[in-house]
């Protein structure tokens, strides 16, 4: 089989109806203890469980780690394009997952040839970047970070160290000044938090990334901006733009929670706590531990299915939405029995 280029139209009859045992994808319990959830789903349903996102929208969670890389590893049956979608009839205007899930000219919708040549682009982007002044970089940016605390006896570490570091270091490498990165570590949170104001924080980066596009074409520098318009592949303004925000999404996000949840572990893991300055449990440990442990990324949205098909026990209907389900996967008892009691 081959992979579909284009996205089908979405089917004629409606989308079904929320099933009455579906878990919700929000509120107190899955903010609070969501490994729990996500244990009880795997219990109830196994490795594929009816959801519901925000206004009860159904989509289904795929919990199982067996099934995550079957999703993934099919994209003639489990496609990206979000057009895809069976359930856009029933989502309003102002819906807060709409900047994750509307449809934008990017690599994340594209498939097949697509998806290749807009991957395939970044990926030489990306390789023009030099790792060792990069990491001299990222050496400046933290020691910066760490002098502003340093002296203080105390340190917010997520506002002032995780969450800045890796939109730092990217905003140079992109090619942004240091004033356009001001308030896009807030907006990005906003837009993936699904907070209020999320639609707004969509456009305020966006209008960024198309004021940089502009300025490098002016001027342009060593920079995955510059790269990218000068690219053979032709990107056309507003694909740039959109792949842009990828890059720096994707980068920005999950690195700041991968530090986050990694800080949190050694300071509080007796195995890191008590020995750090012993070696006997390095940072590269740690780092290694919460990506299994406490994903940076908790759950991926998501693929799209071509067609009526079986998943996990479950019957999938064409342009049903799957969620990823990265932190119930990576503790899936099947792959990872020591992650689960007895009593799961």
């Amino acid at each position: 089989m081959t992979e579909p280029t284009t996205a089908s139209p979405p089917p004629d009859e409606p989308p079904a109806p929320a099933r009455a045992d579906a878990y919700p994808l929000y509120g107190p319990r899955f903010q609070t203890d969501p490994a729990e959830l996500y244990r009880e789903m795997r219990r109830r349903h196994g490795p594929v469980a009816p959801v519901l996102l925000d206004g009860d929208v159904p989509a289904w969670l795929v919990l199982g780690y067996r099934e995550v890389h079957y999703v993934t590893d099919n994209p003639h049956l489990f496609a990206r394009d979000s057009r895809r979608w069976n359930a856009w009839s029933r989502i309003p205007p102002d819906w807060p997952l709409s900047p994750l899930l509307g449809f934008h000219e990017s690599v994340f919708y594209a498939e097949g040839v697509e998806h290749r040549r807009r991957a395939g682009a970044i990926n030489d982007a990306l390789a023009g970047i030099d790792p060792f002044e990069l990491r001299a970089h990222c050496e400046r940016v933290a020691d910066a970070l760490i002098d502003v605390f340093a002296g203080s006896g105390e340190a917010d570490l997520v506002a002032g160290y995780t969450d800045q570091i890796p939109l730092l270091v990217m905003g140079r490498v992109l090619g942004l000044g240091e004033a356009e990165t001001t308030g896009l570590a807030r907006d990005f949170f906003l837009v993936s938090a699904a907070l209020e104001g999320t639609l707004d924080a969509d456009a305020r980066i966006r209008a960024r990334m198309r004021r940089l596009l502009e300025h490098k074409r002016e001027q342009p520098g060593p920079d995955i901006a510059t790269r990218l318009i000068a690219h053979p592949a032709a990107l056309a303004d507003q694909e740039i733009v959109d792949d842009l925000l990828v890059v720096l999404g994707a980068a920005h996000l999950s690195t700041s929670c991968w530090i986050g949840n990694a800080l949190r572990l050694m300071l509080t893991d007796d195995r890191f706590a008590l020995t750090m300055s012993g070696g006997r449990r390095s940072v590269g440990q740690a780092l290694n531990e919460v990506l299994w442990a406490d994903t940076p990324t908790q759950n991926f949205a998501g693929r799209f299915a071509v067609r009526d098909t079986l998943l996990g026990g479950q019957h999938i209907k064409t342009g049903d939405l799957l969620i990823l389900g990265l932190a119930a996967a990576n503790n899936d008892p099947r792959v990872r029995p020591d992650a689960y009691t007895s009593a799961d």
